[in-house]
């Protein structure tokens, strides 16, 4: 997790820095609906390669976003899911999902 000083002093540019990018975005999104395992959520995401997976998902588990759980099973099972904080990012990404519908139907795509 970043310390206070190394996050930018503006509030918007700090909320792109921890969750700004295209695949971190997508991936909250699933998360936001249940915890997924790897490989599921890899499938679900095409076009994401398993490498920007794995770092999208190790920074968000280091800014407090996403929670790892493993699971000592034979083979061993690992799940991730939204941490308490990144749960409150709902409200941030379904008025995203408002914006975008209106978008598509202001113009007509």
């Amino acid at each position: 997790m970043l310390t206070k000083e190394e996050l930018p002093e503006c509030p918007v540019a700090t909320a792109v820095q921890i969750i700004g990018s295209k695949w971190k975005l997508l991936i909250i999104r699933n998360l936001l609906r249940r915890p997924w395992r790897f490989n599921e959520l890899h499938k679900s995401l095409p076009g994401l390669s398993q490498k920007v997976l794995t770092d999208s998902l190790r920074s968000m588990e280091n800014d407090g976003i996403v929670t790892r759980t493993v699971y000592l099973e034979n083979p061993p099972r690992v799940e991730y899911a939204l941490s308490p904080l990144g749960g409150t990012l709902r409200p941030l990404l379904a008025l995203m999902a408002q914006w975008g519908e209106d978008y598509k139907r202001q113009t007509g795509c």
